[in-house]
C-alpha cells in the first residue's frame, strides 16, 4: 500500500470518528435539554419547526436566566406571601374573578422577590421554563383563563382551574411544603 492510500484511509477514519463524536454530543445535548425542559422542549420544537433552532432557543433561555440573581425567599417573605395566598384563596368563594387577578399579581410579586425580571408575560414564561419547566405550561393556561375572565368569557370552573395552576407555580416559587396551600378541588 502506498503512502497516499494510508493517509486517505487515516483521514477517512478520523472523519468518521469526528462525525460519530459530533452525533453523540448532539444527541446527549438534546437529551439533556429534553430532561431539563420536559414538555417545554416539545413546545419550542413545534414553535420553531426545527430541532436546531428549538435547542438554540432553550440554550439561550438558560444563559439568560443564569445572568439573573435568582435566590430563595427568606422565611419572613415566605410567611408573608403564604398569608397573602391564603387570603386570595379565601376570596375566591365570593369573588372568583378578582381572586384570579390577585393570584396572578401575587405570582408576579413572588417572581420579582426571587430575582426574576417581570416585564412581558411571554418573556416571563420563557424565563420560568428554565427553573420551573413542570409549571410553565399551566402558567400559560392560567394566564389565558385570566384574560378570558377579563373579557367575561370564563366560567367559575375556568377560574377555579386558573387558581389551581397559579397555586402550583406559586408553591414552587415559594419553595414551601405543598400541604400549606391546599385548595379544595
Amino acid at each position: 500500500m502506498d503512502t497516499f492510500m494510508i493517509v486517505a484511509i487515516a483521514a477517512l477514519v478520523i472523519l468518521a470518528v469526528t462525525v460519530v463524536a459530533w452525533v453523540v454530543v448532539r444527541n446527549k445535548r438534546s437529551e439533556d435539554l429534553k430532561r431539563q425542559f420536559g414538555a417545554e422542549y416539545q413546545r419550542a420544537l413545534e414553535k420553531t419547526g426545527n430541532r436546531t433552532r428549538a435547542e438554540a432557543e432553550l440554550v439561550s433561555r438558560t444563559k439568560r436566566v443564569q445572568r439573573f440573581e435568582i435566590h430563595p425567599l427568606s422565611a419572613g417573605d415566605q410567611d408573608r406571601f403564604a398569608a397573602r395566598w391564603r387570603s386570595t384563596q379565601s376570596a375566591f368563594v365570593d369573588q372568583p374573578a378578582s381572586a384570579v387577578t390577585d393570584a396572578e399579581k401575587l405570582v408576579v410579586e413572588v417572581m420579582r422577590a426571587r430575582g426574576y425580571p417581570v416585564g412581558d408575560f411571554d418573556q416571563r414564561a420563557a424565563d420560568l421554563s428554565v427553573d420551573h419547566p413542570r409549571f410553565v405550561e399551566n402558567y400559560r393556561e392560567a394566564r389565558e383563563l385570566a384574560l378570558a375572565s377579563q373579557r367575561g368569557e370564563a366560567s367559575t370552573e375556568n377560574l377555579r382551574q386558573a387558581m389551581v395552576h397559579y397555586r402550583a407555580l406559586f408553591e414552587d416559587l415559594l419553595e414551601a411544603p405543598r400541604h400549606e396551600f391546599e385548595l379544595s378541588r
